[in-house]
């Protein structure tokens, strides 16, 4: 209806009208007119006489009548002014009222009107007022009504308030959870929530949703009905009583028509209604059917027809598919009993045409790229091949790209297909329409309250006055998600781009969600390397919003200590160039079975003897880092970097084997024994090359790192040696099996190469070659426990002991002094001498859970050989140790032995020999882990489980290596009975140095691991 003009006359003669919305605005009859002789008094309800008085002189009054006339005109003027005061006081606004309100407060509705006390009334105005009111959509009713006092005008302001929802109660909902369907309803933005408003359309628009919901669970013929309860004296309850009826799920899928592709592989080319199985194991792959969804069936039908069009069936055509309901039937073969439900068989019926190849493409309206062999690379698809549209698809989409990066940001481009029925070919032209290049006008952020904004621009690939390019602006906020400031950031939801098309010009504005960059937290768990450890640390990767890194950290654990403090900052000079240090205080132990205890919680029960065949040996360094890098090109993401280290470290050895192995093996040119494992100088310079695309670096979804070190110790220090190294990692969205760039789940692989070598004459240090082993590489292994053993040769000596187990006295006057002949023997101990070479492969299949919680299934695989034999020689002055003294004793006189044999003649070898069937040993490790990321750690806590297919279980013969043709042990070759005296000690000794140091040694690694720790694989 349209608005009633104001007037006066109109009003007095009608009791109400209508506003635009259809509602009542009625006026209230006046209980206070106006009077033609009096003036109402502005603060009183009585009126006021107004009293003119005269004085008149006789002088002027020559004529009566002038006299009359003149003051009539007075009087008349008076009135008027008076007449016209009262009219403009009575149409002021002088009191708004608010009737009727319960939930909303008065202060709220007056704020939504733009009529004030105090303005002149307007039915315009008020009309305005109203609607303004009725579209908040908080009201059920709503009347404004005129109300005329001796002040002004009063309007009075009724409102009826909707109702308040109270309770939603979903009865007969139980194959889709209530928390689901609330998170269905905020993605389709129904708008019903408890404690709201009740309406109507919001209830209908709910109950679509529910039965979308239950047809997408299998529920196609459920029903809804919606009761509403008043409750008062201003609520409701909102039921949705549902009845969800039988499961339907899908049937039998067959297609009519194929002539010359099969129905397996048209099934495989669906993606929502196709059964579960396992993919191209074609016995296994309908295992379970999917619930029936009519919605999605559709755009199974295209994929059907995509699949078609991907094998040069260009003008194939699924026609609408037919379905068919029916009871299941059957036996379950889980249960044996009948099957329950309802099953829908589809029938799609299909057309395929010709099958065509390529013709040619072409293209027309290309101005600015003119290089028509340019523009073709961009398909995949050559001239000849049979047509496929998918890869027509990708060529546009890589097109649209390369347009992009020149700055055309308004490109499109129309293919037209031409067949030729007679050669069975298609042919394409490819209508472009260019636009015009737009150019960078600004470049805004929004959000980054800390980290200042030259931070961020310095990390962007395009500048303002530049011409936009598409590649580039993705690439920055790739480089931005690397530095781990901010929540990820994506092109399509966290950037916007204002374009001015007469100006050329484009703004972007980047919105960004600033992360904590300060931790400080206290930390601790279980770590194959750490141990049982706990720590504190601080650590700021954005450190006064500039960008720098400082981290301080110190861990206390019963197998390591560890302390931290280092600085980075990524700029100098505003140029790109990192340059960091760290100062470093560790201690390490180095114990297999103490390790073993530490993160199984069970004991390794080794014997004394055992024990002392293991490594077990502890290591202390102090020192510091230098880095720097610098990139090779700016949006290449390579870079070169260089890292100078200086150590000094000391060497404890605990165990017979890790005593004999450092001692003796040449790592240290003219220094021998325990001097050889105190005041370790290393002086080493790293050379590095990265290529990194990775998106993140804790949680990575997408992208690639190539990376290769080259280790050099030398240049000062008492340590020569190299060590190249090559690594490469690779993440990809996944689509279960397929990679998808929207994929949920994402597989990630890693491959790594490394090499060590001494120079000089001297052999790589022991503590510094490969052990392969624990969470960071080969999970279901012990932390370096995967590594190929040696025999060391060793000297030990033993009691000359009687059958009775008494020893035989060095003074046989004198026994109670238990001081025994000993006697020296050459024996072979076992050590775990590590690798020269390693080679390590890691594969994960990661399914993120919720938030930072993670499932993985991960297969590991790894190899550490010696495979130059070269790096494992002994010391001069070790072997010189070894073979000069005289072993055994023959014969002993007055408590002393004589007649020994030289150690030269024992049998000693100058090497330390690999054990065969230790060295080139494949270990795999299989399993599934949980991991969850802490939000102050920042980083994974991990359970995980791990199943070991390949490992070593091997009881080796020395024969293998020294002596072929014998079936024993290497010390047992060496411990002859010419060793010892003749007689009954002789004998008995004999025996038991034979059972001690003669025994096979038996070389077993866990079959399975279970594992709480916290750190990462990669």
């Amino acid at each position: 209806m349209a608005a009633v003009q104001y007037n006066q006359t109109f009003l007095e003669g009608q009791n109400d009208f209508l506003s635009n919305e259809g509602v009542h605005i009625s006026r209230v009859k006046r209980n206070h007119g106006l009077h033609l002789f009096f003036l109402c008094s502005p603060r009183g309800h009585c009126p006021v006489k107004i009293k003119h008085t005269s004085i008149e002189s006789p002088r002027t009054c020559v004529a009566g009548v002038m006299c009359r006339l003149a003051r009539t005109l007075v009087v008349l003027a008076v009135a008027f002014t008076a007449v016209a005061a009262l009219a403009q006081h009575a149409q002021t606004i002088d009191q708004i009222r608010v009737i009727g309100n319960r939930r909303i407060p008065k202060e709220t509705i007056l704020a939504r009107l733009f009529t004030h006390i105090g303005d002149t009334y307007d039915p315009i105005s008020i009309e305005r007022d109203f609607n303004s009111l009725w579209n908040t959509g908080y009201f059920e009713n709503l009347r404004i009504e005129r109300e005329d006092s001796e002040k002004g005008v009063i309007l009075n302001v009724f409102v009826q308030e909707k109702p308040t929802i109270r309770e939603i109660n979903y009865p007969g909902l139980n194959s889709v959870s209530q928390s689901d369907l609330l998170d269905r309803f905020k993605k389709e933005k129904v708008g019903l929530t408890q404690e709201g408003q009740y309406d109507a359309t919001k209830v209908k628009h709910a109950e679509a949703v529910i039965r979308q919901v239950l047809a997408e669970h299998g529920h196609q013929f459920a029903t809804i009905k919606t009761v509403v309860k008043t409750i008062p004296p201003a609520s409701v309850q909102v039921n949705f009583n549902i009845k969800e009826g039988p499961t339907v799920k899908v049937g039998q899928i067959k297609f009519s028509g194929n002539q010359h592709v099969s129905g397996l592989v048209l099934r495989r080319s669906m993606a929502n209604l196709k059964p579960i199985g396992i993919p191209y194991s074609i016995i296994f792959e309908d295992l379970f059917s999917k619930t029936f969804d009519s919605s999605k069936l559709e755009e199974d039908s295209e994929r059907v027809r995509q699949a078609y069009r991907d094998r040069g069936y260009a003008n194939a055509a699924v026609e609408e598919p037919k379905t068919q309901i029916r009871d299941q039937g059957g036996l379950n073969w889980f249960t044996f009993r009948p099957n329950k439900g309802k099953r829908i068989d589809i029938l799609m019926p299909i057309e395929e045409g010709g099958r065509y190849r390529l013709g040619t493409i072409t293209f027309t309206g290309n101005k600015a790229v003119t290089n028509e062999k340019a523009l073709r690379a961009t398909f995949a698809l050559k001239d000849g091949d049979w047509f496929n549209a998918t890869l027509v698809n990708k060529g546009l989409e890589s097109l649209k790209k390369a347009y992009g990066q020149l700055g055309y940001i308004n490109f499109g481009a129309i293919p037209k297909l031409s067949y030729d029925d007679q050669k069975k070919t298609v042919s394409m032209q490819i209508d472009i329409d260019e636009g015009k290049p737009f150019y960078v006008s600004r470049i805004e952020f929004q959000g980054n309250t800390i980290t200042r904004d030259r931070v961020i621009r310095r990390e962007l690939l395009l500048e303002e006055g530049q011409v936009y390019n598409s590649q580039l602006w993705e690439y920055s906020l790739l480089r931005l998600n690397q530095l781990e400031y901010f929540e990820a950031l994506k092109v399509d939801q966290d950037s916007e781009a204002h374009q001015d098309q007469e100006a050329g010009t484009v703004d972007l504005l980047l919105k960004v969600k600033e992360k904590g960059k300060n931790s400080i937290g206290l930390n601790g768990g279980v770590s194959g390397l750490s141990g049982a450890f706990l720590g504190v640390n601080y650590q700021t990767n954005n450190f006064l919003g500039l960008g720098e890194t400082l981290s301080v950290q110190g861990n206390l654990g019963n197998v390591s200590r560890q302390f931290l403090f280092g600085f980075s900052q990524p700029y100098v000079r505003n140029r790109p160039l990192n340059v960091g240090f760290q100062i470093f205080d560790n201690k390490q132990d180095f114990n297999a079975s103490k390790n073993y205890q530490a993160t199984t919680g069970q004991s390794a029960n080794l014997t004394a003897a055992q024990q002392n065949l293991t490594q077990n040996y502890n290591q202390a360094s102090t020192g510091i880092n230098f880095s720097v890098s610098y990139p090779l090109r700016r949006h290449a993401f390579q870079r070169v970097g260089f890292t100078y280290s200086l150590s000094r470290s000391s060497i404890n050895a605990f165990s017979t084997a890790s005593q004999t192995f450092f001692q003796t093996i040449s790592f240290r040119s003219g220094i021998q024994g325990s001097n050889a494992l105190q005041g370790i100088v290393n002086s080493e310079a790293s050379f590095s090359y990265t290529y990194n695309t990775v998106n993140n670096p804790l949680r990575p979804r997408s992208g690639k790192e190539y990376s290769a070190v080259f280790q050099f110790a030398g240049i000062g220090g008492n340590l020569r040696y190299f060590s190249p190294f090559v690594a490469y990692k690779s993440f990809r969205s996944m689509h279960y099996l397929t990679p998808s760039p929207n994929g949920h789940n994402v597989l990630g692989i890693r491959a790594q190469l490394g090499y060590i070598q001494g120079f000089g004459g001297d052999v790589a240090p022991p503590q510094n070659r490969f052990y392969a082993g624990g969470e960071g590489e080969l999970r279901g292994f012990d932390v370096r426990g995967a590594t190929p053993y040696g025999y060391v040769p060793n000297r030990v000596t033993v009691q000359l002991t009687n059958p009775d187990g008494s020893c035989v006295p060095r003074d046989p006057n004198n026994p109670q002094l238990n001081q025994c002949i000993q006697v020296p023997l050459p024996v072979y101990g076992t050590a775990s001498i590590g690798g020269d070479t390693q080679l390590t492969t890691n594969m994960e299949y990661r399914i993120p859970i919720a938030g930072p919680v993670m499932f993985s299934f991960f297969d590991d695989f790894g190899i550490t050989s010696a495979l130059n034999k070269g790096q494992l020689k002994q010391s001069p002055e070790g072997f010189d140790s070894l073979t000069a003294p005289l072993y055994g004793c023959p014969v002993y006189n007055n408590g002393s032995c004589q007649g020994g044999i030289p150690g030269s003649r024992v049998g000693f070898q100058p090497d330390i020999r690999p054990v065969s069937g230790t060295n080139f040993v494949p270990r795999m490790s299989l399993g599934a882990e949980i991991s969850v990321i802490m939000p102050v750690v920042n980083a994974p806590f991990r359970l995980y489980y791990a199943y070991n297919p390949l490992r070593l279980y091997e009881r080796p013969f020395c024969n293998n290596v020294l002596s072929p043709g014998i079936n024993q042990s290497c010390s047992a070759q060496l411990i002859t009975r010419d060793l010892f005296p003749p007689g009954g000690a002789g004998d008995y000794t004999y025996s038991q140095a034979l059972q001690g140091f003669g025994a096979q040694n038996l070389f077993r690694e866990p079959r399975k691991t279970f594992r709480l720790t916290v750190s990462t694989t990669f």
